[in-house]
């Protein structure tokens, strides 16, 4: 069989070390204006946007704005955005302005505050109002000088502070409360159903600086979003987030867990992350195949794998409507694999690999963690590397929700939808508390 796989694998290397154009497909056009950017004078809506931004153009987008109640908050801002007559006012703004959204929807997720028609728990109105704020700076036209580096900071402070990565805390002392840290994900898979949520995200807004009583003491969460990007990750997303909550002082946790959407009917605790780009496209429609570039580590030094140090046998255990199961299997790359060229283009073949079971041997080279090999196993690879790197001595790894099902052919939600959100939630809370009191008796 080897051999069969030897022989039938040149073409494959080919095809991938060809001369091929780089970057995905073209930005999407502006035939039809976005429907959840707000008329402005100061909007150009002719100025074209990228594939994400663009999918504003279709209806649904809108609709989630007012059933999260966000309309409003997007509207002020690009008001607030005309009115803003130099760049330091304008960051000022894009900065505050994304925090609103953040904390609205937390506010939303946690039964603090009642606003539109969706459910309390429902990530998705967020994500599209944040989108909304970026595709209007995009096409401002300001009254004043606006470099191309500083509309991207906008972006950027937008992304940030819109996926609350600028304001975790923790309200009470670690002497008393252990702090667990944990990051979801965006909607994803847009081109395939737009409506499309991500259990991840929807946990991040219902636990964020929630403390939870437990037998053994209190626990205290603080959350952010993660991009679905290939290039946000490049840039050290993972890393800049975590990066004070690992190391050493006062705001260092006491557990943290990198968490995204998997299998259907099922979690899945990862035992294994691995190095590996595996070709997906991102919300942007950009693909990327080869090795995870950028890490913690010092160039050169990055390894292969790095493991998880949850408890996860005693997670395993904990009880709910979907199995928890540990994941043990990686896949490696076949021995005789030349080195490839990182690749960022879609639609290349698939290259085989070597599935083991209960994680990889010694000295071998990493094809797909326990989690696969798109952006979930790429954020568990750098959050647990830089656990390592700095000897953070604390528990942290990746779990992988449930597919959240239940949407109809028409329509936003539905009860099945919506119930199957919040018993993801429950039952995930319920692994972190196991988590965090695992050894403290």
């Amino acid at each position: 069989m080897l051999s069969n796989i030897r022989a039938g694998l040149s073409t494959v290397v080919i095809a991938l070390i060809a001369p091929i154009a780089l970057g995905g497909p073209a930005a999407a056009g502006n035939d039809v204006a976005p429907e959840g950017i707000p008329a402005a004078e100061c909007i150009d809506q002719s100025i074209q946007l990228g594939p994400e931004e663009a999918r504003l153009r279709r209806p649904e987008p809108a609709a989630l704005i007012e059933g999260g109640g966000f309309t409003d908050l997007v509207q002020s801002f690009v008001s607030d955005l005309c009115s803003t007559t130099d760049y330091p006012a304008a960051l000022a703004l894009a900065t505050a302005d994304a925090r609103k959204l953040w904390h609205h929807a937390v506010g939303r997720a946690q039964g603090k505050q009642s606003s539109g028609s969706l459910s309390a728990s429902d990530d998705r109105p967020l994500y599209w109002a944040r989108l909304a704020e970026v595709a209007s700076v995009r096409q401002w036209k300001p009254s004043f000088g606006l470099s191309a580096q500083q509309r991207a900071d906008l972006v950027a402070a937008i992304d940030h502070s819109g996926r609350g990565q600028d304001a975790i805390a923790f309200s009470t002392p670690r002497s008393t409360t252990r702090h667990m840290l944990i990051t979801g994900f965006d909607p994803f898979k847009l081109d395939t159903d737009i409506r499309g949520g991500n259990p991840s995200g929807a946990a991040a807004l219902a636990l964020n600086g929630k403390i939870i009583e437990t037998d053994h003491g209190r626990v205290e969460f603080a959350a952010a979003m993660l991009p679905v990007r290939w290039r946000d990750f490049g840039d050290g997303v993972v890393e800049q987030t975590l990066r004070p909550f690992l190391t050493d002082g006062a705001d260092r946790v006491d557990l943290f867990a990198t968490v995204s959407v998997g299998s259907p009917g099922e979690f899945d605790l990862e035992q294994t992350n691995g190095s590996w780009r595996g070709g997906k496209a991102d919300n942007e429609s950009i693909c990327y195949l080869g090795r995870v570039p950028n890490t913690a580590a010092a160039a050169g030094a990055e390894p292969q794998w790095t493991r998880s140090t949850l408890p996860l046998p005693e997670m395993a255990a904990v009880p709910g409507p979907f199995p928890v199961k540990v994941r043990t299997s990686v896949d490696t790359a076949l021995p005789f694999l030349p080195a490839l060229p990182v690749i960022t283009a879609c639609g290349l073949p698939t290259i085989p690999s070597v599935p083991v079971p209960d994680g990889p041997p010694p000295d071998s080279t990493a094809w797909a963690g326990g989690g696969g090999s798109y952006l979930s196993n790429e954020s568990a690879y750098r959050a647990t590397l830089l656990r390592d790197v700095v000897g953070a001595d604390m528990p942290g790894g990746h779990i992988h929700t449930p597919v959240l099902d239940g949407l109809s052919e028409t329509g936003l939600t539905s009860p099945e939808f919506d119930g199957n959100r919040d018993a993801i939630i429950t039952q995930l809370t319920n692994l972190f508390l196991t988590a965090a009191d695992s050894g403290r008796a």
